[in-house]
This record gives structure tokens, C-alpha cells and sequence, in this order.
């Protein structure tokens, strides 16, 4: 493999027109307790003139914190957001006295993989599936009041959990409050309030001004952040954005360790996300190949026709010689 080279194609995610910029953006928006997410997605639609938008992670109405919402273009990639965890601050009230020690122990007895069925108020279908719990800590315990940091699978039900630990503890609880801090790789240092957000809008809408309207939106490839990364080379672009799993020779370059079966993102030489994929074999082992398919096509998110078709003209170059 080759170290990244100069590409004559394309646009890095940075240099977009505003316009483009706004279709293939997302906003990691701080979400008030009050609204459900369905609403601040058509709020946040409105306010962009967007086509459409969508959010990636529901918050019940009282839940504040991390709402990424994606436009036009993005929201392919949302799902992204699904492959990594998820992290919230929450509280826990208790329905009777329990003891620190054993408050701990159950704490622990709970970060592991656990059995959860959704909560009635939920919008998914209430059927019994396992969810991982990362990372637990206690940070305060006042009163009946348990405040906790939680690091889990997504689609993890902190309200569910809540219940089934003050089970366990024998007195009984429910979650008073929550807060999600983290999606992915995005996290609290992320976050736009909608007011921010508006007035971004205004600046670039009355003055022209774009900077902070590109401050506040970021480039739909940050939701890829999380995810090791392949590097193809121009000619191959076009063939993907078709449908053609990525072949080695097609590879220019590899960023990160996966193994065969892990999702990987599949990036121009100018950052640009073409498409998620599932590696046929480890980074290592494409790394000493110089043929075979290497990783087999998920999501398409790059339009046909973005990149010249290259590909056929290598085939038929490659024809000629024969």
C-alpha cells in the first residue's frame, strides 16, 4: 500500500460550498428536556430549509443532552452512529434505604450483558433482547438518589436498567433524570443549543457570513470517526459508488486495525466517505495482498457519477493489452 496521494477528483469535506455543506452536514444539538426528538429534528429542518432531517438516537421528552440530526445527503450514514456506545448521566431514585456496599455490588453485578425488555413509553416494539453494559461508576449517593455515569451498547434502556437494579437491591427505583453525554464520538464539546444554531442561520441568511454556520454543522464524515478506515484510490470510486466491493489493488491506503468481519469506512484520498463495508480478511492480511476482494459493500453513501468513471477505462486499457 501507498501513502495517500494527490487526487484530481473530488472535494475535501472542508472545502464544500455552503450549499453541499448544508446537504451532507450534521448537527450534534443539545436537546432541552421538553420536546420530544421528532420535534427538535423538524425544528432544526425547518430552520436549514432542508428537504428533510433526521435524528440519530431517540431521547424521550424528558431526557436532555447529545441529538445528532442529520440533512438530506447525511442521513445515510446515521446508522453509523448505531455501531459504537453510547454514554449517560443519570439518576437512579431508590424506593427504600440500601446500603453503599450493596449498591456497589449490584452496580457491578450489572455491567456486563443483560437481558432488556424496552419500556412501555418506548417507540420499539417490547421484545426481550440482551444489551452491554461497558462502564458503570457511581458518582454521588444522596439520600435515595443514586447519580451514576453509564457507558453502554446502543439501544440500551437506562430507564429499564434502573428498575431492574432497584430490584435487585430489594427496595425498589426508577430513573428520576437523564442526561446522554456521548454518542459515538461525539460528545458534550460538540453540542449546539438550538439557539446557536438559529442564530448561525441568520448570520449566513442576512449577512452572508458563513463561518458560523460551518462551526455549528459539521461534515457527515465525522460520523465515521469511530471506524478504521480505507483509503481507495480514484479509479475506484466510481465502481463502489456502483455497487463494486472494494478490491485490494483498489486500496491506497488502510488507518486503523480490524479484523475479518469488522465494519470499516471507505474513504476518498480527500477524506470524503464513499461507503461502510464488512472486511473480508484483517487489515494485515490486505496489506500483503496484492489481489482478491477485500471488503464486502453495506451503505452506499456517495452519489454515482461524484467521481469519473475511471474504472471502465482501466478495463478497457487493460483489454487492449490483452
Amino acid at each position: 500500500m501507498s501513502n495517500l496521494a494527490s487526487s484530481q477528483h473530488g472535494v475535501a469535506p472542508e472545502d464544500r460550498d455552503i450549499k453541499e455543506h448544508l446537504k451532507k452536514g450534521i448537527v450534534i444539538v443539545d436537546k432541552p428536556q421538553g420536546p420530544t426528538s421528532h420535534q427538535i429534528s423538524a425544528w432544526v429542518r425547518n430552520m436549514a430549509g432542508a428537504e428533510k432531517a433526521g435524528h440519530g438516537g431517540t431521547l424521550d421528552p424528558n431526557v436532555s443532552g447529545i441529538l445528532p440530526i442529520a440533512f438530506d445527503d447525511s442521513l445515510k450514514a446515521l446508522q453509523v452512529l448505531l455501531l459504537d456506545s453510547k454514554e449517560y448521566i443519570a439518576i437512579m431514585r431508590l424506593h427504600g434505604q440500601a446500603d453503599r456496599k450493596a449498591i456497589e455490588a449490584v452496580f457491578e453485578e450489572f455491567t456486563t450483558a443483560l437481558y432488556q425488555t424496552p419500556p412501555v413509553r418506548s417507540a420499539v416494539k417490547r421484545e426481550r433482547r440482551i444489551r452491554t453494559i461497558h462502564e458503570m461508576e457511581i458518582l454521588e449517593i444522596k439520600g435515595l438518589n443514586v447519580l451514576f455515569r453509564v457507558v453502554c451498547e446502543s439501544g440500551t434502556y437506562i430507564r429499564t436498567l434502573c428498575v431492574d437494579m432497584g430490584d435487585a437491591l430489594s427496595v425498589g427505583g426508577h430513573m428520576l433524570e437523564l442526561r446522554r453525554s456521548r454518542t459515538a464520538k461525539f460528545d458534550e464539546s460538540h453540542l449546539v443549543k438550538l439557539q446557536d444554531l438559529k442564530d448561525a442561520f441568520v448570520a449566513y441568511e442576512e449577512d452572508g457570513d458563513e463561518n458560523l454556520l460551518r462551526k455549528v454543522i459539521l461534515p457527515f464524515e465525522r460520523m465515521l470517526d469511530h471506524l478504521p478506515k480505507v483509503y481507495v484510490k480514484d479509479s475506484a470510486v466510481d465502481a463502489i459508488c456502483h455497487g463494486a466491493d472494494v478490491a485490494v489493488p483498489g486500496i491506497n491506503k488502510i488507518e486503523g486495525l480490524f479484523g475479518k468481519g469488522d465494519i470499516v469506512a471507505i474513504m476518498t484520498q480527500k477524506n470524503e466517505g464513499i461507503a461502510i463495508g464488512e472486511a473480508k480478511m484483517p487489515a494485515s492480511k490486505i496489506l500483503e495482498s496484492t489481489k482478491g476482494s477485500a471488503i464486502n459493500l453495506q451503505r452506499v453513501f456517495m452519489a454515482p457519477g461524484t467521481y469519473p468513471k475511471l474504472w471502465k477505462r482501466a478495463v478497457i486499457q487493460k483489454n487492449k493489452k490483452v
